[in-house]
């Protein structure tokens, strides 16, 4: 069993608060997480329908059954409960009592404000990082590998297929969990929308423009983004324009969370391909941002992530804030160093006295220059945290 590096900060915070709220997308290994932790406490799965209906009709009764410590599994299933458990632990006064699990968190984070505001930590887990897979000698050589194979833990603990196991992660979860959450109709016409995503990955969303691609209005494609972003299945990079104009850029950019299932879309099917692709500099840029994601993630933080990009093309693939500074970043999935991959930071460094320890994150080896940026691997994203 690969052991999470988010676990330590778990433990932390279970004696912290009387409970802790892990969210996360459908198979990061949230339940496996839990369980593996905390092997002495009770575990119930709220996607039982038996189970959440006597929670949901008796939920005094159904938690009389558990008088000692829980884990309840999918809590956005029966977002309600929250209440109860909120007078329990407000009567108890222990801290750990329980651990709450969630694969979407729009109504589960609105809940979570009006009935457990102090009482819970929250911890988001996606699926593996880089680190994780080599500190467990699961680790590539190269970056198409990890972006064809995705970060779900089944394919490394079962050595699934990649491909076939995201068609059946697809089916079995994208889809069925929109199904319920927008009252999907035309399922067709949401996988047109899914594969144009999937091409527009890492660029500047026109929604109008992806919007008449797929048939649908803007309202509609805003509304399916943001389903997708709160149940884990994209990510949202927002730009950064504080201080620097009218110039600059408003717009977001989205992510796959999970490369394997970006590379499914796009009809990937080896890591050679992944090489090929006319998209191979946004698909590596999707596969560092998302490992930024979940470096600040399992330490608990928020992800405060930025881009930036003015009106003149000028951009930073990412801004890193810490403290008052701006740590600028520039992607490129080239795996040989060249002088003018450093020529959009150099430019960046003079915006303003904020930007600071600007650094290149390719393929290549790691490299230090005088002038205080930085070249480094891509799989060595652990350094910033």
């Amino acid at each position: 069993m690969i052991k999470r590096l988010i676990e330590s900060e778990f433990i932390q915070l279970l004696a912290e608060y009387p409970i802790v709220t892990i969210l996360g997308p459908r198979q990061a290994g949230k339940t496996t997480l839990a369980r593996q932790v905390l092997p002495e406490y009770a575990y119930v799965n709220l996607e039982h329908p038996e189970t959440r209906d006597f929670a949901r009709d008796d939920p005094k009764a159904f938690l009389a059954q558990y008088p000692g410590n829980v884990i309840f599994d999918e809590i956005q299933r029966l977002p309600e409960l929250l209440s109860y458990l909120q007078v329990a632990v407000d009567n108890q006064h222990e801290n750990g009592r329980y651990v709450l699990t969630g694969s979407h968190q729009l109504a589960l984070r609105e809940a979570i404000a009006q009935s457990l505001a102090g009482r819970t930590a929250i911890l988001h887990l996606l699926p593996f990082s880089i680190a994780e897979l080599r500190e467990n000698n699961l680790g590539f050589e190269k970056a198409e590998d990890y972006i064809y194979q995705g970060f779900l833990p089944r394919i490394y603990d079962q050595q699934q297929r990649p491909t076939q196991a995201y068609v059946n992660y697809y089916q079995t979860y994208v889809e069925r969990d929109v199904r319920q959450l927008i009252n999907l109709k035309d399922v067709a016409q949401f996988q047109k929308f899914m594969k144009l995503l999937a091409g527009r990955v890492g660029q500047l969303m026109d929604y109008s423009s992806l919007a008449g691609d797929v048939g649908v209005s803007a309202t509609t494609i805003k509304h399916w983004l943001s389903i997708l972003e709160a149940s884990f299945i994209v990510y949202k990079l927002v730009p950064y324009f504080e201080n620097f104009g009218k110039r600059v850029i408003k717009t977001p950019k989205y992510y796959f969370v999970d490369t394997g299932l970006l590379c499914f879309l796009l009809g990937i099917e080896n890591p050679r391909q992944v090489a090929r692709d006319p998209l191979v500099g946004q698909l590596f840029e999707n596969l560092v941002v998302m490992d930024f994601v979940k470096n600040l993630y399992n330490k608990g933080k928020l992800d405060n992530l930025y881009f930036f990009r003015d009106s003149n093309g000028l951009e930073a693939d990412l801004l890193f804030p810490q403290g008052r500074q701006l740590i600028p970043i520039e992607i490129k999935s080239s795996s040989t160093y060249k002088p003018e991959l450093l020529r959009g930071l150099k430019r960046i460094m003079e915006l303003s006295p904020q930007m600071t320890n600007a650094h290149l994150i390719y393929a290549g080896d790691s490299k230090q220059f005088s002038n205080g940026i930085t070249a480094l691997g891509f799989e060595n994203l652990n350094i910033f945290f």
